[in-house]
């Protein structure tokens, strides 16, 4: 029973047989219950007939005012049966039947009481017996009398048959109506869970992103959460697709250090400070970006770090980078500026916003920075060519180079917008005084 539709189903078919059969029961006995009544009723009136036919002179010998009291007691085919006892159950009248040795028609009952009841003759004939008890009184005395009359049973059982015969075709033409509108009502019902695992086999081939359908506020929230979850595990994946390209341009700026020192005629002793300055930098990277793919966001809240040493090892790193290239760089910040959170995310978004500038410039790079409260700014210009207006939002997508003649992957601006977003800041792209391209780094570094 894996099948929800199926369950349901034969629990409502259990509860609709159980009950039909509990209504046909109950509608069956009240129907018993009427005829029966009916039929005491019937013959306490046959037995009123008997009565106001009847004659008692005054020494106690009864007589019938007419010659045929009933005309349908013991006529032969019909199932009227009457028997008068007196006092001590002598029978002063009957019916000429087989029922006159019947000792229930020849028993007496006390004055002023009736009795109904059912009796079986040893031939297995069943009969209903109404007997009323009197009291018949004469200038000369009172006497008792029981009068009698009886039924056969054929007629009722046979009304009885026909109603049972009837009433279970109404019932089960009923239970079965009633199972088949049970069965499209529970089709109709479930057919909302019947969409979402259409939509769900449909996001297992690939053919769609998320559950869109509208649902029954019960499943309101199971799509919503589901959509929730896909949309989670599509960002978590995202996130560790950025995060090895975002690993691998991190590395260009250590890997082209290692490389210079090992092509530059310095001594081994000054190469070897070299290498393991940007081992550790490289060990730091991979570190800074395994901890960004593992958490969703970044805290909102962390150690203050200053600004203008992370800014000077960035320089110098880039310096030897580009050494073959003469560039000036101007370092505006002051000792105090704080960036309040994580140090690699400072190092990461400011790293490649100099590595732009030193790839762009003719010979200028210039670093500032002011601190408001919680709010940082950070702003690196230079005096290369400059990014066009049209072009200022389009460069900031991941992969987008305007000049692909430079070597570079595009993702320097984009890594730089995804740390200012998690702050809580912005990235901005301007003309410098230069004569190249502002781009200015806002950080939210606290709350507010």
């Amino acid at each position: 029973m894996r099948s929800l539709g199926f369950r349901l189903t034969f629990a409502a078919g259990a509860v609709l047989l159980i009950f039909v059969a509990l209504s046909a029961f109950a509608l069956e006995r009240a129907f018993r219950d009427s005829a029966r009544s009916a039929r005491q009723d019937r013959l306490l009136a046959q037995v009123y007939l008997l009565m106001a036919a009847s004659e008692v002179d005054d020494q106690g010998r009864f007589a019938f005012a007419d010659d045929s009291p009933e005309p349908r007691l013991g006529v032969v085919g019909l199932d009227l049966y009457a028997s008068i006892v007196d006092g001590t159950g002598k029978s002063v009248w009957h019916t000429h039947s087989g029922l006159a040795g019947v000792p229930a028609l020849n028993a007496a009952v006390p004055p002023g009481t009736q009795r109904f009841q059912q009796i079986e003759t040893p031939e297995g004939d069943a009969y209903f017996v109404q007997s009323f008890g009197v009291r018949w009184t004469t200038p000369s005395g009172a006497f008792p009398f029981t009068f009698s009359v009886a039924e056969d049973l054929e007629a009722y059982e046979h009304q009885l048959g026909v109603y049972r015969r009837s009433l279970v075709g109404w019932l089960g033409a009923m239970g079965v109506l009633l199972l088949v509108a049970q069965w499209f009502t529970l089709r109709w019902g479930l057919a909302p869970l019947k969409r979402v695992a259409d939509e769900l086999t449909e996001l297992e081939a690939g053919r769609r992103t998320s559950i869109t359908g509208e649902y029954p506020k019960e499943l309101e929230r199971l799509t919503s959460n589901l959509n929730t979850l896909l949309a989670h595990e599509r960002t978590r994946q995202q996130r560790h697709r950025d995060t090895l390209a975002d690993l691998a341009h991190s590395l260009k700026t250590p890997l082209a250090v290692l490389r210079g020192a090992m092509r530059t005629g310095t001594r081994d002793e000054d190469r070897a400070v070299v290498i393991d300055a940007q081992v550790e930098q490289m060990d730091r990277i991979v570190g800074y970006h395994l901890q960004r793919a593992a958490t969703s966001g970044r805290p909102g809240l962390g150690a203050a770090h200053a600004v203008r040493p992370v800014a000077e090892r960035l320089l110098n790193a880039l310096a030897k980078v580009y050494a073959e290239k003469p560039v000036s760089a101007e370092l505006a910040i002051e000792p105090g500026v704080q960036f309040r959170g994580d140090e690699g995310d400072l190092t990461e978004a400011l790293g490649n916003l100099l590595d732009n500038s030193f790839k762009w410039c003719r010979s200028r790079v210039r670093v500032s920075a002011t601190a408001d409260g919680g709010n940082l700014q950070l702003i690196v210009e230079d005096d290369g060519p400059g990014i066009a207006e049209t072009e200022a939002q389009r460069v900031m997508e991941r992969g987008v180079r305007i000049d692909k003649s430079v070597p570079g992957h595009g993702l320097g601006l984009a890594v730089s917008a995804d740390v200012a977003a998690s702050y809580g800041g912005s990235i901005a792209i301007a003309r410098s005084t230069l004569g190249g391209a502002a781009v200015t780094l806002r950080f939210r570094t606290s709350p507010g």
